[in-house]
């Protein structure tokens, strides 16, 4: 049975073709992932399926009576409201229902007659019956278990949702979101602000979903842990393959093998018919046999040249030599104000060379950390010693969104001096195409603004560079060309990162910022 249908759907920005005679469809119970390379269209896709874009051509059917749940990173928290109270409203209708059944219980004692009190009872023994099914009366179990699935127990279900950092508002999105139980979930990266053990609870429960769902994202064990089909967004063309990642690769490199055979062979036909053409046309006795080959040329349908995807490519210059000790702390504690730290006082040292992987899970002072080291913050007590001829690179987690600049100005600002050609050629080394590098800022993916920003960081010389969750978004290729660009990199390193596939092989040190918290995790 089929959930959601989509037809010929065509949609472009500009001159930029994003989606061109897309067909999709989800049937009940398939666990759908939807991959591609950043910048293919996949977050545009899933606005579009969800109606806050319409396509330019096509259409969108879904089935009757079907509850769409979409995971929307962007969703406004109200002030006042704790993080009980939001997961709460995933239940609003059931909370409604209750309050309609004690109206009625409330309303009985001025029925004018028995028929009225009869109604009235028959109505809310009705909603009983309704809430009893649903589980109603144990949501406040099944709240403390999904929350408790995903950390955010840990932070305090009575915390206010506003004083919550970036990563701990998606934690509380998404388990509002898998507990409305919706019939289709759509799950837009679900797991960039996840902690390793929260992604392996999400992956069980994911697994035992009963319903279906959509989920992009860039963590190929976790692809191929929780779907069942795979849909590739690749040129403005959308892909269905049957199974898991693995075997999507599999028959991905299978399909590219023969498109380049078959390419290749009609290239040698070609070459061949074209020779015998040119050799034979002016020759009387031959010239009808000429003229045939000449026809079967024109009606071949000519394949086109299998395209390569443009791989990203970074490299960050060094900087001359710093000194010895990079970081010196000292009773060192941080937070934004004294009566909530966030650390107790620590002693850490940071040497030149070392590269360091600060863990811990979100909302316990990682950015916080960062921005007191780098001097944006004001430690709450204690010191911190910058050594001496540093030049910092510093990629920050959140970045302006809105902004409508295009890449090549927003990287032109920081580098002056360069030539228009200059620009060009950096940003495109980060994979971006010359319709990336001439779009606003606001209509680049995650991953491409990623890259932009990655790109002004490369282009400077720095001996340490302070990286903030850089892989959230990236595709597979640039992570893994990120990895080795860091690895290669001879000066120092602090990385946070949720990630431990992406880090545990080059990184020298571990801080885990549990071991400094003052909260209990």
């Amino acid at each position: 049975m089929s959930l959601l249908t989509v037809d010929k759907v065509t949609h472009g920005f500009g001159a930029r073709q994003i989606l061109e005679d897309a067909t999709f469809r989800l049937n009940k119970g398939e666990h759908i992932g939807l991959i591609g390379a950043n910048g293919e269209g996949k977050s545009t896709f899933l606005n579009i399926l969800t109606g806050d874009l319409m396509p330019d051509d096509g259409k969108v059917e879904w089935s009757r009576h079907v509850t769409c749940g979409y995971l929307d990173q962007h969703s406004v928290l109200k002030k006042g409201m704790t993080i009980r109270d939001v997961l709460r409203t995933a239940f609003d209708n059931m909370y409604n229902l209750e309050k309609e059944m004690l109206e009625l219980y409330e309303n009985m004692g001025n029925a004018q007659s028995d028929k009225e009190m009869n109604d009235m009872m028959e109505d809310a023994g009705e909603i009983q019956q309704i809430l009893e099914y649903s589980g109603f009366y144990a949501l406040d179990a099944k709240i403390e278990e999904v929350a408790g699935g995903l950390g955010l127990r840990d932070i305090g279900l009575d915390k206010d949702v506003t004083d919550l950092s970036g990563g701990q508002r998606a934690k509380v999105l998404l388990v509002k979101l898998l507990l409305q139980n919706p019939s289709i979930l759509i799950l837009d990266e679900p797991t960039n602000y996840l902690d390793y053990e929260h992604i392996v609870w999400l992956t069980r429960f994911l697994q035992e979903y009963e319903n279906a769902f959509i989920l992009v994202s860039h963590d190929m064990e976790f692809l191929n842990s929780v779907v069942n089909v795979i849909y590739h967004l690749d040129g403005g063309n959308l892909t269905r393959y049957t199974g898991d990642y693995n075997n999507f690769m599999r028959m991905y490199e299978i399909q590219k093998s023969q498109e380049k055979a078959a390419y290749e062979r009609q290239q040698a036909e070609i070459d061949k018919l074209e020779d015998f053409i040119a050799r034979n046309k002016a020759r009387v006795a031959t010239r009808n046999m000429a003229h045939s080959r000449q026809k079967q040329l024109d009606k071949m349908e000519i394949l086109e040249r299998p395209t390569e995807k443009i791989k990203p490519e970074f490299n960050f210059l060094m900087a001359r030599t710093p000194s010895r000790f990079v970081v010196e702390a000292k009773n060192l504690v941080i937070g934004y104000n004294s009566e909530e730290p966030l650390t107790r006082p620590v002693d850490f040292t940071l040497e030149r060379g070392q590269k360091v992987a600060i863990t811990g899970t979100n909302g316990l002072g990682k950015t916080t950390l960062l921005r007191t080291i780098l001097g944006e913050l004001k430690p709450l007590s204690g010191t911190v010693q910058l050594g001496d001829y540093l030049q910092t690179g510093y990629f920050k987690q959140e970045s302006d969104r809105d902004s409508e600049e295009t890449a090549l100005d927003t990287f032109w600002a920081h580098f002056p001096a360069m030539e228009n050609r200059e620009v060009r050629l950096c940003l495109s080394k980060c994979g971006l195409t010359n319709e990336h590098i001439t779009s606003q800022m606001r209509v680049l993916s995650g991953g491409e603004n990623a890259k932009v920003r990655l790109a002004i960081v490369m282009n400077r010389e720095h001996n340490w560079l302070v990286l903030d969750e850089p892989t959230n978004h990236l595709d597979v290729d640039a992570k893994d060309e990120l990895k080795r660009a860091l690895k290669a990199f001879p000066g120092t390193i602090l990385l946070v990162s949720h990630d431990p596939v992406f880090y545990e092989d080059f990184v020298t040190h571990i801080w885990n910022v549990e071991d400094w918290t003052t909260k209990i995790v």
